[in-house]
């Protein structure tokens, strides 16, 4: 093996990497239950189009989880201290999304409205403790890696995130809804996130960064609310910077909710489903993350987000070549792995940008709110989706082609923050070293 190919691995063969690994998975593991299987299972049970896309309303929380960010950095959970402050949020977050899992698997479509609106409840505390559970998985990642590791970190959150998202929440649960049905499904994912919870309590607590000392309950309220945005705005640019990480991703927010019903739309079966778009796409999904992860490290955060983003967007015209083509096998694959593959390299050069952006001191908050903007995004633009391709009369070639120009929204605003408001060596190196 090269030297190159040698360093690139060192990058991801260390311990503290690793267990990110772990924590991704857990905290990919709700997404297709709220995102995609749902609405797989709601347009199964007849739910319409436009209210398809409107449940994606119920994971609102992963748009505001900055506001309750601040307490997850502040205080520890009384019983729970001893696990540490981050694996005490942890513990907690799991254990309800687990129940609430139990809870979802009782929901039956066919009794009416009163248990689509139970489902939407049940559906949005999921939500909730899933969001809380990335806050503190972020701070873990973020606290238990030097600044060399980061892109790596990132890599590895990201492929974890979709060992537990797409192989084994959505592949996995797309052929348990087709063997047992939808109900059944959500019932066996509550004791995966069981099992997710034990791997929380394996992970050994990251070291606390210093804070600014305060006493008195109003006092650590007003630091833990206050100190961390007045970090972060003495940041040259920093509107222009939040304004570029709430647009990046909107394509991506578009296309997401609506693609597994597309696919429906066109005849797959939920097994040709979960092999081509989750197994398939999976594959190309890793190998565009491990490649984003060297991209950082080789091209800089700036020249690695613009290349992913230049990538992603392109991609979605495979897409709408698929809707004039129909159920055709290998262009579904083609498209699905074409797309994967784009979005596992610009959502690394993403994720570590964010990370870039924070102060140790305020981990959970920063970049909770640098996250929730991207969120925020992805949840209420993606909530109008259904509604498009309905007001389109159907027309997904069209509802594509609109998904691309809107994916390349962001890149002007690149554009300037590379011209103007260049990051520090600090911030753009991630060398292949550094020490384990």
């Amino acid at each position: 093996m090269t030297p190159k190919r040698l360093a690139a691995l060192r990058l991801y063969l260390n311990g503290p990497v690793l267990r990110v690994l772990a924590l991704g998975f857990a905290s990919g593991l709700p997404s297709p239950l709220l995102f995609s299987n749902l609405s797989l299972w709601l347009r199964d049970g007849g739910v319409s189009r436009t209210d398809v896309g409107l449940f994606a309303l119920v994971a609102t929380p992963y748009a505001v989880n900055f506001l309750w960010a601040p307490l997850l950095d502040r205080f520890t959970l009384p019983g729970l201290g001893r696990l540490g402050q981050r694996r005490s949020w942890l513990v907690l977050s799991q254990g309800i999304m687990a129940l609430t899992l139990a809870f979802m698997s009782t929901a039956r479509l066919e009794a009416g409205p009163q248990a689509l609106g139970v489902l939407a409840l049940l559906a949005l505390l999921l939500a909730t403790a899933s969001a809380t559970q990335d806050v503190v998985i972020d701070a873990f990642r973020i606290e238990s890696l030097p600044p060399e590791r980061q892109g790596a970190g990132a890599a590895m959150a990201i492929g974890g995130w979709h060992l537990g998202g797409t192989l084994v929440g959505g592949a996995g649960g797309l052929m348990l809804a087709e063997a047992l049905g939808w109900p059944q499904a959500y019932g066996l994912f509550a004791l995966v996130m069981l099992g997710a919870l034990a791997l929380t309590l394996l992970s050994p607590e990251p070291a606390t960064p210093p804070r600014p000392a305060v006493s008195g309950l109003k006092a650590q309220l007003q630091a833990a609310l206050l100190l961390p945005l007045k970090a972060f705005t003495r940041r040259e640019g920093w509107a222009l910077i939040l304004i570029f990480i709430f647009v990046f991703k909107l394509g991506d927010a578009l296309l997401g909710r609506m693609a597994s019903v597309f696919y429906r739309e066109l005849g797959f079966s939920l097994g040709e489903i979960a092999a081509v778009a989750k197994v398939y796409g999976l594959s190309a999904n890793f190998l565009g993350v491990f490649l984003g992860g060297v991209l950082v490290a080789r091209l800089g955060l700036y020249r690695a987000l613009f290349a992913g983003g230049i990538a992603a967007a392109l991609t979605n015209l495979g897409y709408a070549a698929l809707a004039h083509l129909g159920q055709a096998s290998t262009p579904f694959i083609v498209a699905v792995v074409l797309d994967n593959f784009t979005g596992g390299l610009a959502t690394v050069a993403f994720v570590a940008y964010l990370s870039s952006l924070c102060d140790r001191a305020y981990t959970a908050t920063q970049y909770a709110l640098l996250a929730s903007l991207g969120n925020l995004a992805r949840i209420w633009f993606s909530a109008s989706a259904g509604a498009m391709v309905d007001g389109l009369g159907g027309a997904w070639d069209q509802f594509f082609l609109l998904t691309t120009l809107v994916a390349c929204a962001g890149l002007p605003l690149l554009g300037i923050l590379m011209r103007r408001y260049p990051l520090q060596p600090t911030q753009e190196r991630t060398p292949h070293g550094g020490s384990n």
